[in-house]
């Protein structure tokens, strides 16, 4: 019996040992590649950012860059049109190959975005730059589906750490996006490693990531913990509103606009009207400027409700970028607002918002509690985990990623949604995870 049992334990070492090496591998090669390109496109989002605030004049474009836009993506692009819904179809039921195009019709679509003055972000583009490059070397490997959704979710999570140099939200992210209330672990180590090995090869790149303040220590009281549900649940709220606006003002210009390519080119129309009355640029692009500045002082309340009009506006109507950074400003200026309100100190309530309406928008609370820590520090924890998972719970089974699929309802008693509309996302809950 013995001896049994020993053959056994080492047919277990070895095949232990090759799947480690194996993984090993094939994350240092995918983590290589897209670890350098999104240093490539960081590089070139910058250079572009600070080329259109030198001259603002390029905003008067905007509407032409959406034509441009759209003409590229309805004659070229159509089946890459779906973008990072496009990467989770392909995560439940994997067939054709993920085009290369998606790749560098991404990063040149969101390039002209934020050139010319478009409202979006950067998480979109990465994670769809390395889905796209990740999944070209599969037919090589001749990977089974299993394996596939293993390469492609470790694609997914590194192109996401490298873009905001957050190695372990990266790779929860990775994990928690794909199916709400459910983690392949099987996945775990290639995610990982991906993850970390991007983000450490975008830092060999020499390029930085925007710098966050490391708050200090908020002694916990008994009244911030109903402090913290309330926040939450505006956090929460918000997030849901932003799914819905967003899906909702797609599916306007889809109705109103017959012709694919003129949807941006109205979008941008109306997005350049806007800075122009309102005489500012403080809403378009990425916004960092201003998310640092919710850290330093309380803003109006108008600040956050302003980004989340033109970010609706710019993404619905067509333009390429993500939604991500566009939702921590979202979250960082409504925190920063509430601090007039809430007896809470304002970088920290900006905090919780930065990561909380990013954690109601995409259902992944687990991600964005571990982002907070890797951004803020782990001296304020307890409020970011409760206003992640507050929001999480409170924006209901809504996401900016229409494909995203419900493993494990939030709600026990509520086993039936709406199947993507207004935002909604669709329970899955009686198929298995290999479907």
């Amino acid at each position: 019996m013995s001896g049994i049992h020993s053959v056994w334990s080492l047919t277990f070492a070895k095949a232990t040992g090759f799947y480690i090496l194996r993984w090993v591998v094939l994350t240092l090669i995918l983590g290589t590649v897209i670890g350098s390109a999104s240093a490539g496109f960081l590089v070139s989002l910058d250079w572009v950012t600070k080329t259109r605030e030198n001259h603002l004049v390029l905003l008067a474009f905007l509407p032409l860059a959406g034509l441009v836009i759209g003409l590229v993506y309805h004659y070229y692009g159509k089946e890459v049109q779906a973008g990072n819904n496009l990467l989770l179809d392909t995560l439940y039921t994997p067939k054709e190959k993920i085009p290369f195009k998606m790749a560098p019709l991404v990063y040149l679509g969101t390039l002209l975005t934020h050139l010319f003055g478009g409202s979006a972000g950067r998480e979109g583009t990465a994670v769809q730059m390395a889905g796209a490059l990740g999944d070209q070397i599969t037919p090589w490997l001749k990977l089974n589906p299993d394996n596939r959704k293993t390469l492609l979710t470790a694609a997914v999570a590194a192109g996401f750490a490298s873009v905001f140099g957050t190695p372990l939200a990266g790779a929860i992210f990775g994990l928690e996006v794909v199916r709400v209330g459910k983690v392949r672990y099987p996945s775990l180590l290639p995610v990982f490693a991906a993850a970390i090995w991007a983000n450490y090869v975008t830092h060999l790149w020499q390029v930085a990531h925007t710098p966050y303040r490391i708050l200090a220590k908020t002694d916990w009281e008994p009244v911030f913990f109903v402090y913290c549900i309330g926040a939450g649940i505006l956090f929460g709220l918000t997030a849901a509103a932003f799914s819905k606006l967003m899906h909702g003002t797609t599916h306007v210009f889809n109705r109103i606009i017959a012709y694919p390519p003129l949807r941006p080119f109205w979008g941008g129309v109306l997005v350049a009207v806007g800075v122009w009355v309102l005489g500012t640029s403080k809403y378009i692009g990425l916004g960092l400027p201003t998310i640092l500045e919710s850290f330093d002082q309380p803003l109006p309340f108008a600040v956050f409700a302003l980004k989340l009009g033109f970010t609706v506006l710019t993404l619905g109507a067509g333009f390429k970028g993500g939604e991500v950074t566009p939702l921590f400003f979202i979250g960082a200026t409504l925190g920063s607002a509430l601090s007039g309100i809430i007896p809470l100190p304002t970088a920290l309530l900006a905090a919780m918002g930065f990561v909380a309406v990013f954690a109601g928008a995409t259902n992944t609370p687990l991600a964005c509690t571990v982002m907070g820590l890797e951004l803020f520090g782990i001296e304020n924890g307890t409020y970011l985990a409760l206003a992640c998972v507050v929001a999480y719970l409170s924006s209901g089974h809504h996401s900016i990623y229409t494909s995203q699929r419900v493993a494990q309802v939030k709600l026990s008693h509520l086993l039936h949604h709406k199947d993507k509309k207004g935002g909604a996302i669709h329970s899955d809950q009686s198929n298995t995870d290999s479907k």
